[in-house]
């Protein structure tokens, strides 16, 4: 039995729900965003201000699915109408980002300098030189851009150099005793 599923998706005001027979449109301020249904293995329908997910059979397959569709659905309401967002940090001497139009440009101890092209779809500011935040609607877009920024140099567990998530906590090893 599906925890998740069970619940169902609340629609802020100024956020609008669009069910057809094989897709979910969500539209809201920051844009609009779809995603296929699978109406073979669940079904949604709007009460109120709600959409409500539920399996179509007891299958393993559509009981695994009708968790997912949901939380897939509520990530799509939270993003058109707040958004997401995901900070990196930069840790060492030298290294810094500074965003310039459609690139962002990443010093982080190379001989060269890395140029990243800024998605259309996203948005990347740096308030500092060591911070980099990356906003969008799309929470799996924002994720994965900021895993590539930060798979350019992972941060290294004896002196915590690199580029880390905010949040992300570093486990230290000690080094070499004499």
């Amino acid at each position: 039995m599906s925890r998740v599923g069970k619940y169902p998706v609340e629609v802020p005001s100024g956020v609008t729900v669009t069910l057809g027979e094989d897709a979910v449109t969500v539209k809201g301020k920051l844009g609009e965003m779809s995603m296929p249904l699978l109406s073979d293995l669940v079904e949604a329908k709007m009460e109120e201000n709600q959409v409500v997910i539920s399996p179509k059979s007891e299958h393993k397959k559509s009981r695994m699915m009708w968790g997912t569709t949901r939380a897939n659905i509520a990530n799509m309401v939270k993003g058109v109408s707040e958004g997401f967002t995901k900070k990196l940090v930069i840790t060492g001497v030298g290294y810094r980002a500074q965003a310039q139009g459609n690139t962002l440009k990443l010093s982080l101890g190379f001989s060269h300098d890395i140029d990243f092209p800024v998605p259309q779809d996203l948005k990347i500011t740096t308030p500092q030189p060591t911070e980099i935040e990356i906003s969008g609607s799309d929470k799996q877009r924002v994720g994965q851009i900021a895993s590539e920024i930060r798979g350019f140099r992972p941060p290294e567990p004896y002196k915590g150099k690199g580029v880390r998530y905010a949040d992300e906590q570093i486990l230290r090893k000690e080094g070499k005793k004499k």
